[in-house]
């Protein structure tokens, strides 16, 4: 078991812990650049230490990179891809069943298009947890995103806003794990935060590795609803300023260190901090514009747009691409609507039929079916690792609660206890179905996976073992994960 040490009582006031590492590059020029990317970088490479296997199992470090497909609101599995049939009304879909490329296994009407690419991606049918407590979006969210629970919740039943004690997001292990050797933005969550309600970002964050773990943070300005979003892109911060070329910013990197060479005291407090390092990486990042460029949607054939879908969610999926195209190790897209809300949103309490057909299920149907052939056709599948899923299913019955909220007569309510996800590309089986639901959908019939075997798998496919100790906030030792990898998921 490898440890992975932290920065103990980073976040206490104690004067005796002398100058931070974030203190000393504030003074060494991240005002120069107007960022902190240098900050982001230099914690990246804090203790990172991988693991290597010599039994060499299913998938192990198969990934070089990863897509989430994160479908905050909880999708329900027996509308789009568990549908059954003989069960009573108040359980069956409102949609028509339609073959797959797989023989036996049906999607529902509003997934023609992935019907038509099942054969390069797994299904997992038996996704299954029991909440701790209350199973609102916010619990199951902080769970999926970091491997843990927390039992420290607001009066509304929600948990608190994210905090510098929390769990680290996967994608901020993974990237301090496996830090970059290219100038390329690390990880990056797109179109907007994980929310419920007023709860903003609960497992999206670094945590208590740090801020230099948080992902780059895309989120266009405009309303959920507003489908052009992605055409606003900002990335000031990748930005040279106009009067500022590459030969000007590097000279003032060299006035920088000229100023170094006068401050003994600042470098010995430094000299094992690699901050020149730190530094040239960021300003790599920004003189070389791959990052900037990834970010340039329009430069993609407008055929092969159309084919995502002019929304929101389908622009995500392609700039996804293109960013694990030019190297980035981690990719978020966040279904872009709050949790628990109404319209384009997967919290389908009451509408469930309309809303479904007309709005989220075209969306995801065209945006994921795309991303995973585009992928599959440039060779990118090989070493990407996509992972599509949400922090629950539906209940099989409808016009019940389960959590407490209301529902019509064509709504659903939060449903842990079963539900589907999809994971394909980097040596994970093609055209393969794993673990089986009950006749009703309420429960794994075979082979059940829990939320933290996934992201178990997740590491694993990385190379990173899921029990790898990293240090917290209080330098107390914790798992990545209390869970095993889910070997058979891969061919």
């Amino acid at each position: 078991m490898f440890r992975i040490p932290g920065i103990p009582g980073k976040d206490l006031c104690d004067s005796h812990l002398g100058f931070t590492r974030r203190d000393i590059l504030r003074v060494g020029g991240s005002s120069l650049l107007g960022m902190s990317l240098n900050n982001l970088f230099r914690a990246q490479a804090i203790g990172a230490e991988s693991v290597s296997s010599s039994a060499n199992p299913p998938g192990w470090g198969k990934a070089k990179n990863m897509i989430m497909i994160y479908l905050q609101g909880g999708p329900s599995h027996l509308d789009l891809w568990d549908p059954k049939d003989n069960v009573p009304d108040n359980v069956r879909s409102a949609f028509s069943t339609i073959p797959t490329k797989l023989t036996g296994t049906h999607f529902t009407e509003i997934l023609p298009k992935l019907a038509k690419v099942n054969d390069k991606f797994t299904m997992i049918n038996s996704m299954s947890y029991t909440p701790n407590g209350l199973f609102n979006h916010t619990a199951a969210i902080y769970q999926i995103m970091t491997g843990y629970t927390t039992d420290k919740v607001s009066p509304s039943g929600q948990l608190e806003p994210p905090t510098p004690k929390d769990f680290p997001n996967f994608g901020s292990n993974i990237i301090r794990l496996k830090p970059m050797d290219q100038p390329m933005l690390p990880f990056v969550m797109l179109p907007r935060p994980l929310q419920e309600s007023n709860v903003i970002g609960k497992g999206g964050t670094a945590g208590f590795l740090g801020k230099g773990f948080d992902p780059y943070t895309l989120f266009p300005d405009g309303d959920d609803l507003d489908m052009n979003k992605m055409s606003r892109i900002k990335i000031d911060d990748l930005q040279l300023r106009p009067d500022l070329f590459s030969v000007r910013l590097q000279r003032r990197a060299k006035l920088r260190e000229a100023i170094d060479d006068q401050m003994p005291t600042i470098e010995a407090a430094v000299k094992d901090m690699s901050l020149d390092e730190y530094y040239s990486r960021a300003l790599n990042l920004i003189a070389s514009g791959r990052a900037r460029d990834a970010f340039a949607l329009e430069r993609e054939d407008e055929k092969l747009r159309d084919s995502y879908g002019r929304n929101t969610f389908g622009q995500s999926c392609l700039l996804a691409r293109r960013l694990v195209e030019a190297g980035t190790r981690v990719v978020e897209v966040i279904w872009p609507k709050v949790a628990n809300s109404d319209n384009h949103s997967w919290d389908h309490h009451v509408g469930l039929t309309k809303r479904m057909k007309d709005q989220s299920g075209p969306m995801l149907d065209t945006g994921l079916s795309a991303l995973i052939a585009d992928l599959d056709s440039r060779g990118l599948l090989d070493e990407t690792l996509v992972v599509a899923i949400g922090e629950f299913g539906r209940s099989p019955e409808k016009g019940v609660s389960t959590s407490g909220n209301g529902n019509s007569a064509d709504g659903r309510d939060h449903w842990p206890y079963c539900y589907t996800s999809i994971i394909a590309g980097a040596g994970i089986k093609r055209g393969y179905v794993h673990g089986k639901s009950d006749k009703t959908g309420s429960a794994p019939a075979e082979e059940p996976v829990h939320p933290s075997e996934l992201l178990a798998t997740i590491y694993h496919a990385f190379g990173i073992a899921p029990d790898t100790i990293v240090y917290n906030h209080l330098n107390q030792p914790r798992e990545l994960v209390k869970a095993k990898a889910v070997t058979k998921l891969f061919a």
